[in-house]
């Protein structure tokens, strides 16, 4: 199915899933098909977006982490270090 929707895109033709999510129930035989709306205050792609630089998953640096509270970080080159011996 993403092969399908990546040659809609390419060629322009028929209607592709830009804001929508289709879900399968194997066990059902089941599709469902979910309208998503953009959040305002996405800090990716909201109207004030907060995350602006992507550069660093291209060039393959350090991942993101999720701290105990949640938040997201990116990994410094010592966290695995400190990890490690404790």
């Amino acid at each position: 199915m993403q092969a399908t929707e990546t040659v809609k895109l390419i060629l322009g033709l028929g209607d592709p899933l830009i804001g929508r999510l289709l879900t399968y129930d194997a066990l059902g035989m089941r599709f469902r098909e979910v309208k998503l709306r953009r959040d305002p205050s996405c800090p990716l792609c909201g109207t004030s977006p907060t995350i602006t630089d992507l550069s660093i998953h291209h060039q393959g640096g350090a991942p993101c982490e999720v701290t105990p509270n949640g938040d997201g970080q990116v990994a410094t080159a010592a966290a695995p270090a400190q990890r490690a011996g404790g």
